[in-house]
């Protein structure tokens, strides 16, 4: 099994690395001082005006992003999308999930509404069209909603993710956080990988 630092590998290697990793995924990220969710929600709050009424949240894992969400604004209707089967099992159980959707990032969701947030918190190291994954999300989003994702560093930097958000031409970027920690007590991570906070608001 190759190292989450380095990468898993094709679609259906992610999808069986995450499968397997189910049972244990809360606990491991836990002990690795995972704390992006709530960073992530913290940033919402500073930004959003108006409670969100609907949210999508794309590679949504157990649910560790929308359990945050939820304590902030407990109304918000959330529907969730994952590649892993058994994990997706989990967040149903969780009950957090309005929808489920088993789906890559990068495959477009046949949505029932437009949302007022999209997420994808921790997995945008696994988009390899970024221009498609925005032209995805601009459709999911309603005018003046707003996508709020990480990104690691390194990656950030090896692919000029820059220029990627200077070519949006359907968002604004409203916030981009100093490098963070991501997994720190993960001895593969450590202080030496970190992560960005990007939020961007859809265009009128």
């Amino acid at each position: 099994m190759k190292s989450l630092r380095k990468g898993i590998g094709n679609r259906k290697e992610v999808e069986s690395y995450y499968d397997n990793w189910s049972s244990s995924y809360d606990e491991t990220l836990d002990k690795w001082n995972y704390k992006a969710p709530l960073q992530s929600v913290s940033i919402l709050k500073k930004f959003i005006k108006t409670k969100p009424k609907f949210i999508l949240d794309l590679a949504c894992g157990t649910g560790l992003f929308v359990d945050k969400f939820l304590q902030v604004y407990p109304n918000c209707v959330c529907d969730g999308s994952d590649i892993s089967r058994k994990i997706l099992k989990i967040s149903k159980r969780n009950g957090n999930y309005r929808y489920l959707y088993r789906k890559s990032i990068e495959s477009k969701i046949k949505i029932v509404n437009k949302y007022n947030v999209v997420s994808l918190i921790g997995a945008m190291t696994y988009c390899k069209n970024h221009q498609l994954l925005f032209k995805l999300v601009s459709y999911y989003l309603e005018k003046n909603g707003y996508f709020i994702f990480t990104h690691r560093v390194d990656l950030w930097q090896e692919s000029k993710f820059n220029n990627v958000l200077e070519k949006l031409k359907d968002f604004d970027t409203l916030n981009i956080t100093r490098p963070l920690n991501y997994l720190p007590k993960n001895k593969d991570f450590g202080s030496d990988i970190k992560i960005r906070i990007v939020l961007l608001k859809k265009k009128k």
